[in-house]
């Protein structure tokens, strides 16, 4: 788990299980749909019902909890998932507390909400381009390897989220 900015973190899904989640002041982004998101709606099979008005964001709490799966395709990333996280940590930061975005390995989802969130929130990385947002933020926070479909939706929404 690294600090990428004041109180904002980004990690695995072992640093939520076994610090973060006995710990008070945290809110969480759950940037997995396994386990965490099957364990809110308490579905099986492949997904929750599409239908399901908690198929894409369910909140408890402190905890954001994200149907955000790793794909190699970016039109399966919901820029709504995103926008949530976004919002989810800016109300937690503003509240003073500790915000860990975690995904399972703490490589491609979570490491990649953490970035957009420096993009668009801060000055800590670049604007002139992805590329460069994109070594910046390796300096900060090494483990990032994004999936394809993952940072494909990152190099597609570059100049939206970024600070104006």
């Amino acid at each position: 788990m690294i600090e990428i900015s004041p109180n904002l973190f980004v990690g695995s899904e072992v640093d939520y299980e076994s610090h973060v989640c006995r710990e008070v002041g945290w809110r969480v982004v759950h940037a997995c749909k396994e386990p965490y998101h099957r364990q809110a709606l308490g579905y099986s099979g492949r997904a929750a019902s599409k239908d399901h008005p908690e198929y894409l964001i369910a909140l408890r709490g402190d905890r954001l909890i994200l149907n955000l799966v790793d794909v190699a395709d970016p039109s399966f990333i919901r820029r709504e998932i995103m926008d949530a996280a976004l919002a989810f940590i800016d109300e937690g930061l503003r509240e003073d507390k500790r915000v860990l975005v975690h995904c399972n390995k703490g490589e491609s989802r979570g490491p990649s909400i953490g970035l957009l969130y420096l993009l668009s929130r801060t000055e800590a990385l670049p604007v002139s381009s992805f590329a460069d947002a994109e070594k910046a933020f390796l300096e900060l926070y090494p483990m990032y390897n994004p999936a394809a479909g993952i940072r494909g939706f990152l190099c597609a929404h570059f100049e939206s989220y970024k600070r104006k």
